[in-house]
Parts: C-alpha cells; sequence; structure tokens
C-alpha cells in the first residue's frame, strides 16, 4: 500500500490563485511546509493573508485551535523565484487552463526538482496526457484535480495519463487522503470523472424546458425536493455561469467526437448569445437583484376524492410510497414513470386514466411529488391523485407529459453515464459514487441510486427513452446489458 508523502515534506504550489491558495491552506494545515509561486510577487503576499483571514475564521467557528491555525500559517511561505522549489517532494500546478503554459511550467520545472520528485497539475479539463508529452519523464506526472472552494470541497481526483507511474499516482492518492480530502484514481480522458459523469443533470433539464415539460423555477423544485439535490439544474448552472457551462459541455462534446450524449443545448446557446450569463451578468435562467422576487414553483390546487386513486407496481420506490399513503386496494391508476410518457403508457396498456409519478429519494420524507396526467385521463381520475398525495403531505405539481418526467430520466442518464465510466476503464464503481457525492454534492451516488430504484427499471427507462426520441443520446451502457444478463433478477452494481 503506498504511503503518503512525509509531513517534513516540502510541498510547492504553483499559482495564487483560488484554487492555488486553497491547496496552500489545506497542505499547510496537513502539517507541510508549503512554497507558494505567483509570477506577479503581489499575488503571492495577498494570497498568504488571505489565507490567514481564513484559518482565523476556523478559529472563531471552533473549527480549529488559534495555536493550530497559527502553525499552519507560519508553515507557508513565498517563493521568489520558482527555482526555490528544488527541494520539493510534491510541486502542485494551479495556472490558467492553457495546455502550452502548462507544459512550460513543467518543462520548467523538470529542470529544477529532484529526481523523486512529484509533478502534479490541478486540470480540471486538459488531458493529463498531453501536459506530460513534452517531459523528459512524464511518468512523474499525476493529476490532482481539487474541487473549489478546496478547504471545504472533499474530492480530489487522482488522474493518470497514459505515461503516469502507477506508484506516483497512489502516493498522490494517499497524501490527499492524509490531508483529509476523499481521493479517487481516474483515467485521463475527457471530463475526467465529474465533468464527465454531471453532463445529463444539465443536459436533461435543459431538454425538458426545450420541451415544456415545466419553467426553470417548477423543475429545480422537483429536482430539490423530489429528488433531493442540494441545487436544481437551473440555479446550479446560472451559479456556474451559462459561459462556464456551455464551454465545458462543448469541450467534452468535441473531445468526444461529437457523441450526442454530451451535445450542447440550443436553449443555453442562446442564453450566452444574449449576454444572459446567470448571477454574474443579473439575469440567466433567473433575475438577480434585490427588487426581484424569487419565482415560485408550480403547486396544484387542494382537491377531493382521494379513496378513488390507487397505485400500481412492485418497484421498491412504489413499494416505500405505498407504505406512507395507506392505499386501498383497487385497479391502479397512478404508477412510478417507466420512461414512457403517460399518453403512451396509457394507449400501450388500455388505461385511459393513467398517471405517472416522478422519482423520489425518499418517498417517506419527500414534501413534493411530480405528477403527469395521460392526454387521454380523466378529470375525476387526475384530482383523485393530487388529494391522495395532498392528504399525505405532499405538494404536488404538475408535469407536461414527457417521456421520464425529472428526475426519473436524469438519475438514468446519470447512472447510465457512471456505468459508461466504469466500462471503459475510467475508474471504479466506488470512485464513481463517492465523486459525484464529494465533488457536486449528489444526494446518492449515481450507480447506489440505480441499485435502489432496481436496475432492470432502469434499462426499461433508458430503453423507453431511446425508443421514443430514436436518438443514440439514450443508448443503454453495455454494462448495464451485461449486468442484467448474468442475474436478472437480481442485478446490482455494488455487492450488498
Amino acid at each position: 500500500m503506498a504511503q503518503a508523502l512525509e509531513k517534513n515534506s516540502v510541498v510547492a504550489v504553483v499559482g495564487s490563485g483560488a484554487m492555488g491558495s486553497g491547496i496552500a491552506q489545506v497542505a499547510a494545515v496537513a502539517g507541510h511546509t508549503v512554497q507558494l509561486f505567483d509570477t506577479r510577487p503581489e499575488a503571492v503576499e495577498k494570497a498568504i493573508a488571505g489565507i490567514g483571514k481564513a484559518l482565523a475564521r476556523l478559529v472563531e467557528k471552533g473549527r480549529m485551535g488559534a495555536a493550530e491555525a497559527d502553525l499552519a500559517r507560519e508553515r507557508i511561505h513565498a517563493m521568489r523565484a520558482l527555482d526555490e522549489a528544488k527541494d520539493a517532494a510534491l510541486v502542485v500546478e494551479a495556472v490558467v487552463e492553457d495546455l502550452d503554459a502548462k507544459r512550460a511550467l513543467f518543462a520548467d520545472l523538470e529542470g529544477i526538482v529532484g529526481p523523486d520528485c512529484i509533478l502534479a497539475t490541478n486540470t480540471s479539463s486538459i488531458s493529463v496526457t498531453a501536459i506530460g508529452a513534452q517531459l523528459k519523464r512524464p511518468e512523474r506526472l499525476v493529476g490532482m484535480h481539487f474541487f473549489n472552494p478546496v478547504p471545504l470541497m472533499a474530492l480530489v481526483e487522482v488522474i493518470s495519463g497514459v505515461a503516469t507511474d502507477k506508484a506516483a499516482a497512489d502516493t498522490v492518492h494517499a497524501t490527499a487522503a492524509a490531508w483529509g480530502k476523499s481521493p479517487v484514481h481516474a483515467k485521463s480522458t475527457p471530463g475526467f470523472i465529474v465533468n464527465r459523469v454531471a453532463r445529463p443533470y444539465y443536459a436533461e433539464a435543459l431538454r425538458l424546458l426545450l420541451e415544456r415539460a415545466a419553467d426553470p423555477a417548477t423543475i429545480d423544485a422537483v429536482m430539490r425536493d423530489c429528488g433531493g439535490f442540494r441545487m436544481g439544474p437551473f440555479e446550479l448552472m446560472d451559479l456556474i455561469g451559462h459561459d462556464v457551462n456551455y464551454s465545458v459541455t462543448q469541450s467534452v462534446f468535441n473531445a468526444y467526437y461529437g457523441d450526442p450524449r454530451f451535445a450542447p443545448s440550443v436553449v443555453q446557446q442562446e442564453l450566452v448569445n444574449a449576454g444572459f450569463l446567470g448571477r454574474k451578468t443579473g439575469r440567466g435562467f433567473y433575475r438577480y437583484g434585490d427588487d426581484v422576487a424569487p419565482p415560485q414553483a408550480q403547486a396544484e390546487p387542494a382537491q377531493q376524492g382521494a379513496e378513488h386513486a390507487t397505485l400500481g407496481g412492485a418497484d421498491p420506490v412504489t413499494q416505500a410510497l405505498k407504505a406512507r399513503l395507506h392505499v386501498a386496494e383497487g385497479p391502479a391508476t397512478i404508477f412510478l414513470t417507466d420512461g414512457r410518457s403517460a399518453t403512451q403508457r396509457a394507449a400501450d396498456e388500455g388505461r385511459p386514466d393513467t398517471i405517472l409519478f416522478d422519482l423520489l429519494l425518499d418517498p417517506a420524507k419527500a414534501t413534493r411529488i411530480a405528477l403527469a396526467r395521460a392526454d387521454q385521463c380523466s378529470a375525476a381520475a387526475w384530482n383523485a391523485a393530487v388529494a391522495l398525495f395532498q392528504q399525505a403531505g405532499f405538494t404536488v405539481t404538475r408535469l407536461d407529459d414527457v417521456p421520464g418526467m425529472a428526475v426519473m430520466r436524469t438519475v438514468a442518464m446519470l447512472a447510465n453515464e457512471a456505468l459508461d465510466a466504469v466500462n471503459q476503464g475510467v475508474c471504479s464503481a466506488a470512485a464513481v459514487d463517492i465523486a459525484m457525492q464529494k465533488g457536486v454534492n449528489y444526494p446518492r451516488g449515481p450507480l447506489a441510486w440505480a441499485d435502489a430504484i432496481g436496475l432492470r427499471h432502469v434499462f426499461t427507462v433508458l430503453a423507453n427513452l431511446g425508443a421514443t426520441y430514436g436518438e443514440d443520446r439514450y443508448r443503454v451502457s453495455p454494462l448495464l446489458r451485461r449486468k442484467l444478463a448474468a442475474n436478472p433478477a437480481g442485478a446490482r452494481i455494488h455487492a450488498q
């Protein structure tokens, strides 16, 4: 088992922006002497002062002792020149996201540091293989991708390029763990783990908006209150900035040679064209300002007649929901979405009063439920379904009848992308779940969620989406097919 760097090892950080200063702070708190460099000396002094203030706030909040904070601050030193990194055991680069700039920096560092020094890049999008291609010893270059804000975010993606030595990657992984982080190994492929697997969270929301399933505030509320996500996709895109989010989507799309699964959205492109970039410009999907009232999600008015509505289905989500509703047995009219529209399912099964509900993270505790009605559905059946959930304490939100609804199609696509990442050797199943929980705060790892829903149901959702749209975007991962073929009744990704 690889050992972390000794605490008496020197860590050099090149780049003193938000990422570089955060990395320096984490390394210093872990006990290392840290040398911080920037081409602008004043930026280094500003960063060190900022780290001191951040440590002081931790002391004020009782999260760190005053003596510990003072020692951590004293371990951070400004480098006047890059050659002062000659004794470093690890150099972490956190400069501009530009391949040529990173190559030039590592070429300089290679002539400065000792033969056992590990070189690490904090790149979020550039191939680690490409960055190291011109080095004399590319085997000691490792991706060490932190997430912002570094002191708070637990995830570190440890990225191995084609030439990266396993021992170097293992040492970086162990060192990140010793720094209190949750590191995961990944292969250098476009988007690594998080920026690849997260694409459907934005893409499916944008498709839902394009198809007028609901307005952004309603979809965001469904994703938060039903799916348990910390932020809805539209408010998250507004926070990230549409120029940034759209650019990352384009980058991944181009890197995968136009794979339709990663296709950018014309909806977001129009926002970028308009200059409506989100919070930073005062307008994105939402408007921002002191005098702007927050938009309200759609909610159905109170209804009566709950005794006329019943649930059908033996899946785990439906069973948990039945326990909360205490429904009577009878002809089922309400089902968990399986990727078909309610209208299509009503026609396929000869049930005109078909109503679908969206996936819930926790049916026992959810405060909102999203429903969709078939075009053939009677008003009486709809009102009864709404009343059934309202009596159980749910706010009922109606989505227009789009295939797969919101949470279900998004989670199915997240799981599908995660399965492809595992199938293609990018990372392990455990790593992808850790990455998505620790890196973007998902309420559950996508593969653990697929296990909870049932792999057969996830497959059915994806297959029905593919049949409806006729797009390769919804193709089922070969690994999902393999799992179901090996164990049709009880397939799981994670062993129990």
